[in-house]
């Protein structure tokens, strides 16, 4: 079985390819935790080929906190987050380091990137810097640019169509013996009942789990469940997040998307097209020496 390497895709060697895989067969899920409802049943999470999944918000790039219990780290009350676009001035985030998730490493690491952006830096932000997003902050990467997805009965591509991030989600299959982490790491899926649910390990250490540069190590285990409410037109994702080498507890979060007809895939390019030198630094954005051909 073929696994996650590189963190941007040559998929779209044709637009008609969103068009001929966009289908969902039945087949039974490995070891499933809920019972399974019948193949109709299941979600569909790309019905044609114009459906896209946009942040449900303006400050769509921050998780919503659960009901109950630890959640994400969210932004310091004393210096809250204002996105563009609200009429008034924005701001870069800062952290709320008292939130008791956080290792003492983690915490002192985020204290001093809240101490850079009070003193007027701008912050790391990866969707800014062309950088992988990794997982669960894929779910936040976003913000105003869609998310789609491809479903096959072995493999459920997500897209992101800023540098055309993509995700492959392997179908009933347990985890390789031996995972080499990457952006990614290597993702697993099954559906449960009206549910898809994806369980990703192998992840290396070089991204943030969200957009408040909180860190994690390569222990991070993360299972996402994704689930059409309103009448299939919200796009619910509810994240678990593991890692005993960042975090004090389990946490979890939540992230919605609003459906939406974008017309198509679109491609946007990152690193080729960002020429905001001055604001960015060139040396941040991902680049190669030498050609790959």
């Amino acid at each position: 079985m073929s696994k996650l390497g590189s963190t941007t895709a040559v998929l779209f060697a044709g637009a008609g390819l969103l068009a001929g895989l966009v289908y969902l067969v039945g087949f039974v899920p490995a070891e499933p935790t809920q019972p399974v409802a019948s193949a109709a049943d299941r979600p569909n999470f790309a019905p044609d080929t114009l459906t896209s999944w946009f942040p449900d918000r303006e400050e769509g790039d921050d998780f919503y906190p659960p009901e109950s219990g630890p959640g994400p780290v969210m932004s310091d009350p004393a210096h809250p987050y204002v996105p563009n676009g609200e009429g008034r001035q924005p701001t870069y985030r800062v952290a709320d380091l008292t939130n008791p998730i956080l290792q003492p490493w983690a915490q002192e690491q985020m204290k001093k990137a809240n101490d850079e952006v009070l003193a007027g830096k701008m912050p790391f932000i990866a969707r800014e810097r062309c950088w992988p997003a990794g997982v669960p902050a894929f779910q936040i990467f976003g913000r105003v640019r869609p998310v789609y997805f491809i479903q096959t009965p072995d493999i459920v591509w997500i897209i992101h169509r800023g540098d055309q991030q993509v995700r492959r989600v392997y179908m009933n299959v347990p985890h390789s013996a031996n995972v080499k982490p990457s952006w990614y790491g290597e993702s697993v899926g099954r559906y449960e009942g009206d549910e898809l649910v994806v369980d990703t390990i192998g992840m290396n250490d070089k991204t943030f789990v969200d957009n408040y540069r909180t860190p994690h190590t390569e222990q991070l285990h993360v299972v996402e469940r994704f689930k059409l409410i309103n009448g299939g037109n919200t796009l619910e994702v509810s994240v678990e997040v593991d890692d005993p080498g960042a975090f004090t507890t389990p946490w979890r979060a939540i992230q919605r998307f609003k459906r939406y007809d974008e017309g198509g895939f679109r491609e946007a390019i990152c690193a080729e097209n960002n020429f905001d030198y001055f604001s960015y630094g060139y040396a941040d954005i991902p680049r190669d020496d030498m050609p790959d051909f």
